[in-house]
């Protein structure tokens, strides 16, 4: 195998009935087929059997994540090897034209609730856009259970589940067992444990026009995945750091700090991966005397064996630095 450097990879885009055309533009991309065709998810990086990323670029061009997780996981994870099968996580963006069923996620805990091999889910979004009458449902409103829950419909979700107008920049932590949907125009970064396991609570009546037929519910599977003690969920506080940085999240699955500016700066970490999202302008990574690009939309996998490299901004820019913490 070739050796490692600053590994972009190809987007995989996602038929969602509740999505739109609006990634194309944004992450200029062409999008496939037409119109009827509405694109909701972007999956950057993936490490899923069914949809695995492609490298995008140099020698290992064509080569998969799930191929490198394979062949050289010390090189990719570092101190994080031996942790992992799959690469921990799975990064999307996601355009919510319509709204996303009303949805929870298993902790990793629930274990009869999981299918094998794959994990609980935690996630978390960064608004990228997000129109007037956009919505982020989050936790439930007091007093709400299971029977409250078990009966939503169009007209006692507001009564029962906590919710805001999302503004573009805001981080938004969506823990495991977190009642939540969100939509009518919001583009969103999603970071996530690497699982796609959802149980739907209510799906707005929407109908599939591809299948014609609405979506399965999985109303018993999701009562025992919801945290009744959670209470309603709000954008969470940036914390300032060193360097122009700012912590946006620190969960025990990721941490995702937002760096804006137009100067060159350190990125990556020796023996740990990083993995930058570009979500304004553009500039490139500088590694061994040779430039990778990375853009608005774009992805890019610095592998553990790297080390510190250096990030030269075209003007102002905006990257998501997400790594991976340590656990016992």
């Amino acid at each position: 195998m070739a050796d490692l450097y600053p590994l972009s990879f190809e987007p995989i885009f996602q038929y969602r009935l509740w999505g739109g055309r609006r990634l194309g533009g944004w992450m200029d991309k062409p999008l496939p087929g037409d119109e009827a065709n509405t694109i909701g998810e972007a999956w950057i990086l993936s490490d899923r059997q069914d949809h695995a990323s492609l490298v995008a670029e140099g020698p290992l061009k064509g080569a998969s994540l799930t191929d490198l997780m394979r062949s050289a996981p010390e090189a990719l994870l570092g101190r994080l090897a031996g942790r992992f099968e799959r690469f921990p996580l799975l990064l999307k963006f996601l355009d919510v034209e319509q709204m996303l069923s009303v949805q929870v996620h298993p902790r990793d805990d629930q274990t009869d609730l999981i299918p094998d091999g794959d994990s609980g889910k935690t996630e978390a979004w960064v608004v990228l856009q997000a129109d007037p009458g956009g919505r982020i449902y989050a936790g439930l409103k007091p007093h709400t259970d299971a029977e409250a829950l078990r009966g939503l419909d169009q007209q006692t979700v507001d009564e029962h589940l906590a919710s805001f107008q999302p503004e573009v920049g805001q981080a938004v932590l969506i823990e495991a067992g977190t009642v939540h949907s969100l939509g009518d125009g919001v583009m969103v970064f999603e970071v996530q444990e690497n699982s796609d396991t959802t149980f739907r609570l209510y799906d707005w009546n929407h109908v599939d026009p591809k299948t014609h037929k609405p979506r399965d519910l999985q109303v018993e599977q999701a009562l025992k995945s919801v945290d009744f003690d959670q209470g309603m969920v709000r954008p969470v506080a940036p914390r300032p750091e060193a360097g122009g940085r700012e912590r946006l999240l620190d969960d025990c699955h990721f941490r995702v700090d937002r760096i804006t500016g137009d100067q060159p700066l350190e990125v990556g970490a020796a023996g740990e991966p990083r993995i930058l999202v570009c979500v304004a302008g553009s500039g490139a990574v500088e590694h061994q005397g040779d430039r990778h690009g990375l853009a608005r939309g774009g992805v890019m996998l610095l592998p553990a064996a790297l080390g510190p490299c250096r990030f030269r901004p075209d003007g102002e820019t905006t990257l998501l630095d997400i790594s991976i913490p340590e656990r016992p």
